[in-house]
């Protein structure tokens, strides 16, 4: 899969929720939030040429975004979102 994001665009693959809650209950998929968690796979260039912006977000970074932010597409069988860079409301560092 190679997606390049146009402008100030990226594309994140969101990462799953966990599947039991903590005392062990199984949750179905209707009962799962959606992830507001994600990882960077491509960076728009508006984004790169942008002084400001380049080294705020990097492709690899997990990132938290809005719950109803981007476009949800499926490439080669992986589902993948693109968004807007004023979307991601932050980065999480380990």
């Amino acid at each position: 899969m190679n997606i390049k994001p146009l402008g100030d665009r990226v594309v994140i693959k969101k990462i799953e929720a966990q599947e039991k809650t903590k005392s062990g209950i199984v949750l179905p998929n209707s009962a799962k939030e959606q992830p507001q968690l994600a990882e960077v796979l491509a960076i728009g260039s508006g984004i790169l040429n942008d002084e400001e912006m380049k080294d705020e977000l990097k492709v690899g970074d997990r990132i938290i975004f809005s719950k109803y932010a981007g476009t949800e597409i499926k490439i080669d069988g992986n589902e993948v979102t693109v968004l807007k860079i004023t979307e991601i409301l932050a980065v999480v560092e380990a």
